[in-house]
């Protein structure tokens, strides 16, 4: 058990409350708070993530999405069949670039048209194929653990039924298949540990039908996603006023899980961590790993699962207990978003690429590109933490179990004011599947972590409760 330095428990929490992350004092030996002004469990990007960063382009990323617009239309409903317009056309556009980007892989990156027919129901009135295109990095040391990253490549005009009028799509969504298809160009000769999947789907604006169907097949095979992002409505720093925010993108994430059951519903009444959820753990690690000089981006995470009564592709997968979260810009602009392509009095209307900032897209991309590398290469998100509580004290011990993961070197438990949204103390525990903290679990968090040999963190596991 780690020893109280210089104090006791039942005056830690006076010196805590005292603390702030811009320099406290450990309180515990071993304890690190925030280095150099900043979050105290924030990670440097290596070399090989600034390299990667580096590569991204945004006039890659513009080419995309002017691409993209150009096929006029591609609504769910729209032709399959025609070769220049519709959602066919850019279906089958998708595919030949992420082939060609597949190509430099050796074999690691392949790619896939994952399709079904919808049956009718609002806002699809006749049986309709929904085809999302897919590209799977396949990792070298755990391949059987998977990040996702998606867009959606469907878009609409006005009035969400007409499939014939001009519907651009640039911001909403051109700009977050462009996210996902520059990572996958980036990515693809890159050597991952655990699996990345590039996702385009389709039929988002009609019921989020392509990411469920694709949340669904994976959950029917069991697949272990210990995270998922979509990026939807990225394009932009403009808000509707003209003010602009090129550093900034926000990231939205639930505190209570959409997955939760009563029985899990009783627990955290009882223990607390509404604001504990995974989705809410991803987003400290996006903050963590991709708020920084590198990217040249602040991450504003937003306590909701999504925008005011609106929704998007990442909850399918919260909905089967998958960590989701999604990504967009830091205001709308609904003039360029869901607007028939028109002019009135002087004002032009319609998701056009001319209201598109790309190199702020660029700077997104590469907060998602930290992200995913960050996640891929660290070691996976722990598994079976608990806090005994088979006995009344005011230590907490805490219990997991050890990864099987060849890059493993240990763990640390993090621990935080219950007022607090971010952790702020860090201790370094070694290789060990259990830890006692001279601290009360009635008065904070507390949260453990895998360390890889190159010094990676994983997201945080937040403990459940074991008698």
């Amino acid at each position: 058990m780690s020893q109280q330095t210089g104090t006791s428990r039942r005056t830690v929490l006076t010196a805590a409350a005292a603390a702030t992350t811009a320099g406290a004092v450990g309180l515990q030996t071993g304890t690190a708070t925030a280095r150099d002004g900043g979050r105290p469990t924030a990670q440097e990007p290596p070399r090989e993530l600034r390299a990667i960063l580096r590569e991204i382009d945004h006039r890659r990323i513009e080419a995309t999405v002017r691409r993209l617009a150009a096929f006029g239309t591609r609504h769910t409903l729209s032709s399959q069949d025609d070769p220049v317009r519709g959602i066919g056309a850019a279906r089958n556009w998708i595919l030949a670039e992420l082939r060609r980007h597949a190509r430099p892989s050796a074999g690691r990156m392949t790619v896939e048209l994952q399709s079904y027919v919808q049956e009718p129901g609002p806002r699809i009135p006749a049986p309709t194929r929904i085809t999302n295109v897919v590209a799977t990095l396949r990792g070298s040391a755990s391949p059987d653990r998977l990040y996702v990253v998606s867009g959606h490549y469907d878009s609409r005009a006005s009035d969400v039924m007409d499939f014939t009028s001009d519907a651009p799509g640039a911001d909403d969504d051109a700009s977050g298949v462009a996210v996902v298809m520059e990572l996958a160009r980036v990515m693809a000769t890159r050597r991952v540990a655990a699996t990345l999947v590039f996702a385009a789907v389709a039929g988002e604006e009609q019921g989020l039908f392509g990411a469920a169907h694709m949340a669904e097949r994976f959950k029917q095979r069991e697949a272990d996603i210990q995270g998922m992002f979509t990026n939807d409505i990225v394009g932009s720093s403009t808000a509707d006023d003209g003010t602009r925010d090129p550093r900034t993108i926000r990231l939205f994430a639930e505190g209570v899980p959409s997955s939760e059951t009563p029985e899990d519903a009783a627990v955290r009444r009882a223990v607390g961590g509404e604001n504990d959820s995974p989705a809410r753990q991803l987003a400290r690690f996006v903050e963590d790993v991709a708020a920084n000089d590198a990217t040249g981006m602040r991450v504003r995470v937003v306590y909701r699962r999504d925008r005011y009564l609106r929704g998007g592709d990442h909850i399918p997968f919260l909905e089967r207990a998958y960590p989701a979260a999604r990504f967009t810009e830091p205001a709308e602009d609904f003039a360029h978003q869901h607007q028939d392509v028109r002019v009135v009095d002087g004002k032009q209307y319609g998701d056009l690429p001319e209201f598109c900032d790309f190199p702020f897209l660029a700077r997104v991309a590469r907060v998602n590109a930290a992200t995913l590398w960050s996640l891929a290469q660290a070691p996976g998100t722990p598994r079976g933490a608990k806090i005994l509580t088979a006995a009344l004290t005011n230590e907490t011990e805490l219990v997991w179990e050890r990864a099987t993961e060849t890059d493993l070197t240990g763990y640390e438990v993090v621990w935080r004011e219950t007022t607090d949204t971010d952790w702020t103390h860090v201790i370094d525990v070694g290789d060990a599947t259990r830890h006692t903290v001279d601290l009360s679990k009635d008065n904070v968090f507390f949260g453990v972590r895998a360390v890889g040999h190159s010094g990676l963190r994983s997201p945080v596991a937040f403990p459940a409760p074991q008698r």
